[in-house]
């Protein structure tokens, strides 16, 4: 669930990863305290209160949906983003707009699981431990034949070898020895049907549906021992958690903390298709607006309400706009967002400030071949100024520019680097401009390559 962040908090942890949008990320960081806040609320009118859904306005690159899965990851919440025109009209083959929840339900689970996982790894490893040893070693006690009394004396010399076997092992010593371990049959493959709702992706194992009939088929592997410790934690740690509170806190989960990242919302606006029927457009608004003003969606895990989903949509808008949208989906969207076009001061902060910055990245993937690469001041800037010309002489693509513009910067040095005989460069402003003008010149090859 959220964290008792407080919305200044969750503005100052979004400052650190992206550049400007002041009034988006003020307006993102009230709707999830928003959401804390009504977690403190007592009585009925809990279920009365809301979340206010948000739909962000801007060009491709702005950090839109950068925005959305820094706030999914500050608290903790299941998020998935999905693409408003990938949906059609049920009836239509094709996803149908419920599978958005069913697959922030799939994610939940994993990420409860995964917890609980953590919570029980010591214990698991231990046990995992045990059968290690008891395959490397079995003690005389299983050796032993049916009622057969093994001798005290024995028995003690057993558990000391075995004690000695377990320092072995914690020091790693056995890590390379390769043992027979029985594994379960491979699940079988995920595929895709067609079901009446559209195309489902569903995971078909035979094993689980008649578990309750047979015992689970396993197979002899040959594994080294350091494998096979992870394999036996796995098993053991699969035994340790119940299952059926994994699916309870999960669907809690994204019944309350669930977040929905809409994008390209535009492509579905407008009038109707004029001709033919319309698969893609309105009667998809028409079907994600029941689950956006609540209701309730079948998955694997059973019924999941949407009532307090918070849902982020986005778009360009430079065809429609948001008045194009049919009424009732305009209502329950009631906060919108302009987000500012990114400056070339802007490109120049992107390049270095977030803790993910380009130019980092870059220097520690160079690294990893021992080159030591120092951006000058002037390079930075350069680089963000060819950024912002190629924008405006041929597509706007925002900060997504700068991956391209540093790709084809470095890739000379980036190809040449294991073998370099200089260990150490330097990016000036002389040689950013010398690597690219002639691509930003020719204003063919530029929308080409840049």
């Amino acid at each position: 669930m959220e964290q008792e962040l407080t919305p200044r908090e969750i503005v100052g942890e979004l400052d650190k990863y992206i550049i400007g949008q002041d009034k988006a990320k003020k307006m993102v960081a009230i709707a999830m305290r928003n959401r804390w806040r009504r977690q403190q609320v007592s009585g009925p009118i809990k279920d009365e209160i809301m979340p206010n859904n948000i739909i962000m306005i801007g060009p491709t690159g702005v950090g839109k949906t950068e925005i959305s899965r820094r706030l999914a990851n500050l608290s903790n919440a299941p998020f998935v983003k999905v693409e408003a025109s990938k949906y059609t009209e049920v009836g239509y083959v094709g996803r149908d707009v419920e599978s958005m929840v069913r697959d922030l339900a799939d994610l939940s689970v994993n990420m409860v699981k995964k917890e609980r996982q953590i919570e029980v790894q010591e214990k698991a490893m231990l046990l995992a431990e045990e059968k290690l040893l008891d395959i490397l070693l079995p003690s005389s006690a299983k050796r032993a034949k049916p009622g057969e009394k093994i001798p005290e004396e024995l028995l003690k010399k057993s558990q000391a070898t075995r004690e000695k076997m377990r320092q072995r092992l914690q020091e790693g010593k056995l890590d390379q020895r390769v043992i027979e371990l029985d594994v379960p049959n491979e699940r079988f493959p995920v595929v895709e049907v067609f079901s009446p709702m559209g195309i489902e992706e569903i995971g078909l194992n035979i094993q689980d549906m008649f578990s309750g009939m047979m015992p689970q088929k396993t197979r002899k592997r040959r594994v080294t021992v350091e494998d096979a410790h992870k394999i036996l934690t796995q098993e053991e740690s699969a035994k340790l958690i119940d299952f059926d509170e994994v699916v309870a806190d999960a669907v809690d989960r994204v019944e309350n903390a669930g977040l929905i990242f809409i994008d390209e919302i535009d492509k579905i606006a407008g009038e109707s298709a004029k001709s033919g029927p319309d698969v893609s457009r309105e009667g998809v608004q028409r079907d994600i607006l029941p689950i956006v003003e609540g209701s309730n969606v079948m998955t694997k895990y059973g019924m999941v309400r949407t009532d307090h989903v918070l849902f982020i949509a986005a778009g360009a808008f430079h065809i429609s706009k948001p008045s194009d949208l049919i009424p009732e989906l305009q209502g329950r969207f009631p906060i919108r967002v302009e987000l500012d076009t990114l400056t070339e001061k802007d490109f120049e902060r992107i390049l270095t400030e977030p803790e993910n910055a380009l130019i980092k990245q870059y220097k520690e993937l160079l690294a990893a071949d021992g080159v030591d690469v120092t951006f000058e001041k002037s390079g930075i800037s350069e680089i963000a100024t060819i950024s912002a010309e190629v924008n405006r002489r041929t597509e706007n693509i925002g900060a997504r520019r700068l991956h391209t513009v540093m790709t084809t910067l470095l890739e000379d040095m980036m190809y040449k680097a294991p073998h370099a005989k200089r260990k150490k460069v330097k990016i000036t402003k002389k040689l950013v401009a010398g690597t690219l003008k002639s691509i930003v010149d020719d204003e063919d090859l530029s929308r080409y390559i840049l």
